[in-house]
């Protein structure tokens, strides 16, 4: 298949929620499908059906509303998989089945225990089951880097014959090279009869930091679709980071030479999302979307800047939506005020968030003279987690010293609407709001992780906590932001709690409650 444009495949609801303490709960898999969506995305792989029914749920909801973008649903080389996918794609308007199975020999020897001809035939028989339910099938050999290039060329070319339309190269534990994933490319380009039929997509790891590179080298040897995830999460050490992969594209045409669809300008909003619902802080050296990556400390730097931006920076910042100029807000802006810097920043909050936004809005107003972008998109990254509240926090105190031993008391609203109040110490105030919290919840949990950063400078910055547990073997991420520290540690808290209860093996109270 020769042609010019490049297709932008997502994984982050698959394979990035397969990072250690990424899942996320249907809506908010639905709220970031939508967001690719508005970026351009031209295929999101929205799960894996047969994992769980969580899964196959959040599959079946993206394939329901997204109608733009191709949906893909991932099986194993399993009939049982290809029929969990099928079904779960049922209502999209543009459905794909992935099927993958391991084709190199440690794989087959060690976890498949199975002949290479067995394997073969597992791999013919499930592209052709999928083709039975939807006519675009894509098939990937898993550790396609570290296979046999003959029996590659094999496996790839029955495939084909099977019905698979898009043939996806993965480095599944990213151990290649540019050049020797160039070369192999070009190998597969040339060995495979029957190629032209099908786009050749491929799928990198970053274990050796080396994801972007070697996707970007495959589209220099004329792939077509690239495989990813944004802010560049996933397996390990994660995926290659599409917001690199697009923008490179996007910023080198006179090498690249090829074509995309996607609105670069939604890449900033659709990384904070991200970041916001998998709890994983972006980097500040982050490339493209990191905080550091349009800043300038260097004297010669910033000279260079301010007599010409192109000095020192080769993107324009508001190419991927980074805010033209800030507005600063204050406790005497109304709701027109918020409402019109929200849309600037590329949020589009209905009346009744807005009413709620504007609450907690002035409330902040209050306790800061000026209220910048990156409180806004705190306010709207606490907007968000308030959704599906069990409990909710109402008041939280604190007394501490270091001649003191910490003690907290903590009022929440309980299911029913009743106000349960009780008191705990602890090793520290954090610790004592959190065993507070817990006498009154009785849900149990250990606290894995707990981390805290300015989200604006200044003595009277907002502070933003991320607090993960862990309750049955799984992990549970909440975020909270406030000038106190301790009322954000409070909140964070209590957003893991409520999550574990949305989303884990724990019997919800009988009486719960969503608070608007």
């Amino acid at each position: 298949m020769a042609e010019d444009k490049v297709y932008i495949f997502d994984t982050t609801l698959r394979d990035g929620e397969q990072s250690a303490g990424a899942a996320m709960t249907v809506e908010e898999k639905l709220e970031v499908a939508r967001q690719l969506e508005r970026m351009g995305v031209d295929i999101i792989e929205a799960g894996f059906p047969v994992s769980s029914p969580g899964d196959f749920e959040a599959v079946q909801a993206i394939a329901k509303e997204i109608r733009k973008p191709i949906i893909c649903a991932l099986a194993h080389a399993n009939p049982l998989a290809v029929d969990r996918a099928g079904e779960a794609l049922k209502e999209a308007r543009h459905p794909r089945i992935h099927v993958f199975l391991s084709t190199s020999d440690i794989h087959i020897m060690h976890q498949l225990r199975k002949g290479r001809d067995e394997v073969m035939e597992m791999a013919v028989s499930n592209v052709e089951k999928a083709k039975s339910y939807v006519e675009d099938v894509e098939f990937s050999p898993m550790d396609a880097t570290r296979t046999d290039p003959e029996y590659l060329y094999a496996m790839l070319k029955v495939c084909i014959d099977a019905g698979a339309t898009t043939i996806n190269i993965p480095d599944t534990v990213g151990y290649t090279t540019p050049a020797e994933f160039t070369d192999l490319l070009n190998k597969i380009q040339k060995n495979v009869p029957n190629i032209d039929k099908v786009r050749l997509s491929v799928h990198c790891h970053n274990d050796l930091g080396m994801a972007t590179a070697n996707s970007l080298a495959a589209i220099a040897a004329g792939v077509r679709q690239v495989e990813g995830c944004i802010n560049g999460i996933g397996e390990r050490a994660g995926n290659a980071a599409l917001e690199e992969v697009i923008m490179a594209l996007h910023t080198r045409p006179d090498y690249y030479n090829v074509k995309l669809d996607i609105d670069t300008t939604q890449i900033h909003l659709t990384s904070k999302l991200v970041s916001d619902i998998t709890g994983f802080s972006v980097q500040p050296n982050k490339a493209i979307v990191g905080r550091n990556a349009f800043r300038h400390a260097s004297g010669i730097h910033q000279d260079g800047v301010l007599k010409d931006r192109t000095t020192y920076e080769i993107m324009d910042p508001q190419s991927i939506g980074w805010p033209s100029s800030e507005l600063v807000l204050g406790k005497l802006s109304g709701r027109h005020g918020l409402k019109s810097r929200l849309n600037e920043l590329g949020y589009q909050p209905t009346d009744a968030e807005l009413t709620r936004i504007f609450e907690n809005f002035k409330e902040l107003a209050d306790k800061k003279r000026e209220v910048t972008d990156r409180d806004l998109e705190s306010l709207m990254a606490n907007q968000r987690r308030t959704f599906d509240e069990v409990y909710k926090l109402d008041h939280v105190q604190v007394s501490s010293g270091n001649h003191e031993v910490p003690t907290a008391t903590v009022k929440i609203v309980v299911p029913g609407g009743d106000i349960k109040t009780d008191a705990a110490t602890g090793t520290g105030p954090v610790d004592a709001v959190c065993e507070a919290i817990n006498r009154v919840v009785k849900i149990p949990n250990t606290l894995t992780e707990f981390s805290v950063r300015a989200v604006t400078e200044g003595i009277d910055a907002v502070g933003e906590v991320t607090i993960r547990i862990e309750s049955n073997g799984q992990s549970f991420v909440g975020r909270g932001g406030d000038t106190d520290i301790i009322v954000a540690s409070a909140k964070a808290y209590m957003s893991a709690i409520n999550r574990l209860l949305s989303m884990g093996d724990v019997e919800r109270p009988a009486e719960a409650v969503t608070f608007a």
